[in-house]
């Protein structure tokens, strides 16, 4: 098939890499324009951008697809397909109809269930025990469009980063099986039961909340890593926590109860296991404890 790309962080460079390897003629890319990035804020092309060009690939990094002058490049490449996958940019009544079976989303979650722009973090938060990968056709609404294929996949703990890693692969697995055969998976309306919605992510959430609980502490910390990174403070610096355990002691919520960074949530703490110090490498916490002690009986902010 002849398919136009549609695609910006790392979770949709499995996709294009699949759809290269299934045979289909990827007849241009679309991802969102290069960001300044670094120390010394230089523009950075996205993930999608740089897979896309060593491919040899035609990368296009419009600001807005809802100019006419855009509209009419994106129909000129004749395409059967559209496929996207964590794009970030709304695509036009105009640009869902261009392409001849329309465009398809690599959406990480089960839909209808978190619809929206953070569906891994919010499961992880919710304590969701599994999530998963839809194939969905893309509508004007905000992931209301009917389903083609659902894959379960395990929470288990795992981390965002870890889990949207194992959501994207099987996203492009899934993606290829559905374009292989599109008639074997038609599309389905997504049931009115069941929808929420998965907020983006604000760097106000990674304070982590040791009121509420070891549970909900230990599933921020698992949701917020690799970013924005679920963090706590101590001598006016942020220290981030990005493994850590429940255990059953009780303590007053953000009071250190040991040598070993056990933090009091209530009825039970929140053990760091692994954690960094704005600028360093990751580190066990009896490392950073060796340089930057955080005494028993000190309350954290």
């Amino acid at each position: 098939m002849r398919i136009i790309f549609m695609g910006t962080p790392d979770f949709a460079v499995p996709t294009l890499d699949a759809l290269v390897d299934a045979g289909h003629e990827i007849v241009a890319a679309y991802s969102q324009p290069p960001r300044r990035a670094g120390r010394g804020k230089a523009l950075t092309p996205s993930p999608v951008h740089r897979r896309a060009e060593a491919l040899g690939i035609a990368v296009h990094v419009p600001i807005s697809l809802k100019n006419t002058e855009e509209q009419s490049v994106f129909s000129s490449f004749n395409a059967d397909a559209a496929v996207v996958a964590a794009y970030g940019l709304l695509l036009p009544p105009a640009i869902l109809a261009a392409p001849r079976l329309g465009c398809l989303n690599v959406h990480g979650s089960l839909l209808p269930r978190w619809r929206g722009a953070a569906p891994v973090q919010r499961a992880i938060l919710a304590g969701d025990a599994m999530t998963g990968v839809t194939i969905m056709d893309m509508a004007a609404g905000l992931d209301t469009g009917a389903m083609r294929l659902g894959v379960e996949i395990p929470v288990e703990g795992k981390t965002a980063g870890e889990l949207s890693d194992e959501i994207a692969l099987a996203g492009a697995r899934a993606m290829v099986a559905v374009l292989a055969n599109p008639h074997a998976f038609p599309p389905e309306p997504q049931p009115e039961d069941g929808v929420t919605y998965a907020a983006k992510i604000s760097k106000a959430e990674a304070l982590l909340d040791f009121t509420a609980g070891a549970v909900m502490a230990e599933r921020q910390v698992r949701a917020f890593n690799p970013a924005p990174g679920a963090y706590f403070e101590a001598h006016g610096e942020r220290i981030r926590i990005l493994a850590a355990t429940v255990e059953p002691t009780p303590g007053e919520p953000g009071l250190i109860l040991d040598e070993r960074l056990a933090i009091g949530c209530g009825t039970d703490s929140l053990r760091a296991t692994l954690v960094q110090r704005a600028g360093r490498s990751a580190m066990p916490a009896s490392e950073l404890l060796r340089g930057f002690p955080i005494a028993p009986g000190s309350r954290l902010g």
